[in-house]
């Protein structure tokens, strides 16, 4: 029979893998696994972030053209400027799922898997690619995933399909859209309530019991090597804390500990505005504590009636989203333009924050998309903007188009997105295709 053990032993405890040294008194089974690291311990982490807003964009105001500094770009996306150098302008991305049902929540339940769906009132999308990301990457962090919104999602059926599909963009399973979090107060209590951490606890005392247990099936040799192993940790992980305490520690480190913001009231915004920007400061808050790396933040539903007394526009989302049809509301840019303020906010504050010799943002992938192009329901085609340098692996500030392109499918993207997470699938969703140009 084999023998349990290989001299390349691990000692395993609550989120703790502690490499022994070799032992003589077991025999040898198998070689080494070989394990990359998929960042330094010097480097900042890579975020990514999704933004979504419903019912497209003022078509003939969504475009960017040049690159760098002397990008130009359409009205919609006016509110970037400040960020172009940073920014990926990608056209011509499409869904081939969402071209089935022609209607908001057909198009929007797969957004971010490529999956087919579930009609009849049935539930049934895919995994999306940011939960891909959570349960891989993600678990390095207290919370894998932040999953934020500002409007209720909807359970009806509209034309046989689940308005659950058009209220999600986030899908932990293929049958379980992620649970989506509305209320400020409870998403910063997700992020810093109960400050006992995976990383709080001494990994010595994490493994003790599973050492124990270990060492009555080793040689007395062996048992002496082992507890001067342990000893040797024990310091070490002394040293540390005490040279933390001094602030003498090397390598990255989140540029805050503890919210520099407070809590915010009980309850929902009345203010659309008020309730859109903490939810983007929370983000920022999330990704500067390193609490999560992975974050979605749905600014409304697809198919929504949300309105905008902020902007003096009390026209629905949703019905001025079809003037697209003809004459536009001349709320609509207005509209366009708030809904990308919050990713250019989001954006700037986290180009503010240095983390060597990056921002934030330059280690973050900020993406922005809708489910269609504009109110017409035109899905041949994405409005997509990504920004951010993913931790030095984009090259920014440029335009992307793909119309007649034969690989044009946004699970290819979202390939090449998780490939820079350190998650490397050989097909995701509809695609088996990375965008070579990201």
């Amino acid at each position: 029979m084999q023998h349990p053990h290989s001299r390349r032993t691990f000692l395993r405890g609550v989120g703790v893998t502690m490499a022994l040294p070799w032992m003589e008194s077991l025999p040898v089974w198998g070689a080494d696994s070989k394990r990359k690291s998929s960042a330094s311990a010097n480097q900042a982490p890579v975020r990514v972030a999704v933004l979504f807003s419903g019912n497209g964009y003022h078509a003939g105001h969504w475009w960017a053209k040049g690159a760098g500094q002397q990008m130009e770009l359409g009205p919609v996306l006016e509110p970037l400027k400040d960020v172009r150098e940073k920014l990926l302008f990608i056209g011509g991305l499409y869904n081939e799922q969402a071209l089935k049902g022609n209607i908001h929540s057909s198009q929007t339940g797969n957004l971010l898997s490529g999956a087919p769906l579930v009609s009849g009132g049935g539930i049934r999308s895919g995994t999306s690619f940011d939960q891909m990301i959570a349960q891989n990457y993600g678990r390095s962090t207290k919370v894998p995933s932040l999953v934020l919104g500002c409007e209720r999602s909807n359970p009806g059926i509209h034309k046989n399909y689940s308005m659950l599909y058009s209220s999600h963009i986030s899908w932990s399973s293929p049958t379980a859209p992620t649970p989506l979090e509305l209320y400020p107060a409870l998403a910063f209590d997700r992020l810093f309530k109960d400050q006992t951490e995976r990383g709080d606890q001494s990994v010595l005392d994490a493994v003790l019991g599973e050492a124990s247990r270990f060492r009555g099936k080793v040689s007395r040799r062996d048992q002496q090597k082992l507890d001067e192993y342990l000893n040797s940790v024990r310091e070490v992980e002394r040293r540390i804390e005490r040279a933390g305490q001094r602030g003498e520690l090397q390598g990255w480190r989140p540029t805050l500990d503890k919210p520099n913001i407070q809590r915010p009231a009980e309850g929902i915004p009345q203010n659309i505005a008020d309730h859109m920007r903490l939810m983007c400061d929370i983000l920022v808050l999330a990704f500067q504590t390193d609490a999560t790396r992975v974050c979605t933040l749905k600014l409304n539903n697809d198919h929504s009636y949300l309105t905008f007394p902020n902007l003096d526009v009390e026209i629905g989302h949703h019905e001025m989203s079809h003037s697209d049809r003809g004459k536009q509301s001349p709320g609509w840019l207005k509209v366009n333009q708030f809904c990308v303020q919050q990713l250019g906010y989001i954006a700037g504050k986290l180009d503010a924050i240095q983390e060597g010799e990056r921002t934030a943002l330059d280690n973050s992938m900020l993406l922005m998309c809708s489910s269609m192009l504009s109110g017409i329901h035109d899905a041949t085609q994405l409005p997509v903007v990504l920004l951010g340098r993913g931790g030095g692996q984009l090259e920014s500030g440029r335009v992307l188009d793909y119309h007649g392109k034969p690989n044009r499918k946004m699970c290819s993207l979202y390939l090449s997105m998780m490939d820079k997470c350190g998650v490397h699938l050989k097909e995701f969703g509809d695609s088996k295709q990375r965008l070579a140009e990201i």
